[in-house]
């Protein structure tokens, strides 16, 4: 039994956009719930959770997400790490290897994407203590034992079948045509690429360096001059960006002569297009998966994902539809895959739901737009405990705040006053004005905006 440090690095920089309109680049997969009670992070996160508290690398967009999913799941002094761009898996990997030495001597790391489906827990911790073995001597990377030829998944060829404690890597190959991913399956040596690893921090670091990853002082430099903002590292942005834009396959495993695979056959499955997501699916007699509030007749193999409305569907075979609330995707279950040319197409529209849900995650809360027209826009706010908006004023709207439920603290002007349920306060144009939820519940209410101009950056804030 390995008695080194084992320290948990969870991922979670992805977007997800072959998920979309379920996933977006502010609120991705890993942090909704897609299946069973959790969000897919915390589900990553109770696999380890024997283990010392995880390091997470997300983004800055998605800190207090990650941040109140991991209070949820109670766990005790998390190390959050911001990346101020986005480069891939090798530097995050090291810059969370650098932080794990600065906490722990010589740990070892489960380097793990937030994003993964894995059915069978008590499989997925057998491989885990294998590869833990492994690992004093090897970087090791679990290989998924496949059970169709897959095209949308990498592949590791290793020195011998896929049995034991594993073997030695021999190349990792590129996503393949269908001919050739069957050949795979047939040769025996041949599993999915996981992109889950297991490493010891300081062989991983040597190892980089001896295969040329000049970049690795930009990664130091990043974690040596981070600033701590709240609960989170806040990596310097200059250094940081000096760092090769690169995955840890190419940086490390595809060069290295220690590169080791110990096979993982746990239903694994990257929830990587909504085809997945009903492949991994318990389905009724039909071959149907529903999510949400749902009818289906004469339906087969056919997934709905639903929200709050009903969504109904008759006679359709392999289709995928999924209802968000400012967005319907219906596409051929096959076809799910080409998701990510929608989100192309957003993007090149400059159209925002490429980005943000219709509820706006914040800091504070949340908020939710509910109508809008000339001269009006309406919202439902929601303010966490103890939260607070910024001090603010507007020069072209005025506001009124409905208090549905809690107790909203009201700072406009010189007068600082309480509100609670069915109270209403008018904030004037031009009137410095702050909101806060003092109490012990969620504070909901309903914000009225009217005005000549009423988008988000008619904001001064103090």
């Amino acid at each position: 039994m390995n008695t080194r440090p084992i320290v948990p690095v969870i991922l979670s920089g992805g977007s997800g956009t072959r998920l979309w309109p379920k996933s977006r680049k502010a609120y991705p997969k890993q942090l909704h719930k897609l299946y069973g009670d959790y969000t897919m992070l915390q589900h990553t996160v109770n696999r380890v959770k024997g283990f010392k508290a995880p390091i997470v690398v997300c983004n800055n967009d998605q800190r207090f997400m990650v941040a109140d999913q991991l209070s949820e799941l109670q766990i005790a002094k998390p190390d959050i790490i911001l990346e101020p761009c986005a480069r891939n898996t090798a530097p995050a990997i090291v810059v969370a290897a650098l932080r794990a030495q600065q906490l722990y001597e010589n740990p070892i790391l489960i380097v793990l994407p937030a994003d993964h489906l894995i059915k069978n827990t008590e499989a997925f911790n057998k491989a885990l203590q294998i590869a833990l073995a492994q690992a004093e001597q090897k970087l090791v990377t679990f290989g998924v034992v496949p059970t169709h030829a897959e095209t949308g998944y990498g592949y590791i060829q290793s020195e011998k079948s896929l049995e034991g404690a594993g073997a030695s890597v021999v190349q990792f190959v590129e996503k393949p045509n269908k001919e050739t991913a069957e050949g795979y399956l047939a040769e025996g040596t041949f599993t999915w690429n996981s992109g889950m690893f297991v490493f010891n921090s300081t062989l991983l670091l040597s190892e980089l360096e001896a295969c040329g990853a000049g970049w690795l002082g930009c990664g130091k430099n990043a974690l040596a001059n981070a600033e701590q903002d709240l609960d989170f590292i806040r990596l310097n942005e200059s250094d940081f960006a000096e760092c090769d834009d690169i995955s840890i396959d190419f940086a490390l495993m595809e060069k290295t002569k220690k590169a080791w695979m110990v096979p993982l056959d746990a239903q694994w499955s990257d929830l990587g297009s909504w085809d997945a997501l009903w492949e991994a699916s318990k389905k009724d007699e039909n071959g149907n998966v529903t999510f949400g509030d749902a009818f289906v007749k004469n339906c087969e193999n056919t997934l709905i994902h639903g929200k709050e409305r009903l969504v109904a569907a008759i006679g359709l075979e392999n289709i995928a539809i999924v209802d968000t609330d400012d967005a319907l995707l219906v596409v051929n279950r096959h076809c799910t895959q080409e998701v990510k040319s929608v989100v192309d197409w957003l993007k090149s529209e400059n159209r925002t739901e490429f980005q943000h849900h219709r509820e706006v995650h914040r800091p504070w809360g949340s908020f939710d737009s509910i109508d809008s027209g000339d001269r009006y826009d309406v919202k439902s706010l929601k303010v966490n405990p103890g939260a607070s908006l910024s001090l603010q004023m507007h020069h072209h709207r005025a506001e009124h705040w409905v208090v549905v439920r809690g107790t909203a603290k009201v700072e406009r002007g010189s007068e600082t006053f309480l509100i609670t349920e069915n109270e209403s306060v008018y904030i004037p144009l031009g009137e410095k004005h702050r909101l806060s939820n003092p109490g012990k519940v969620p504070l909901n209410l309903i914000e009225v905006r009217s005005g000549e101009y009423l988008n988000e950056d008619d904001i001064v804030r103090w």
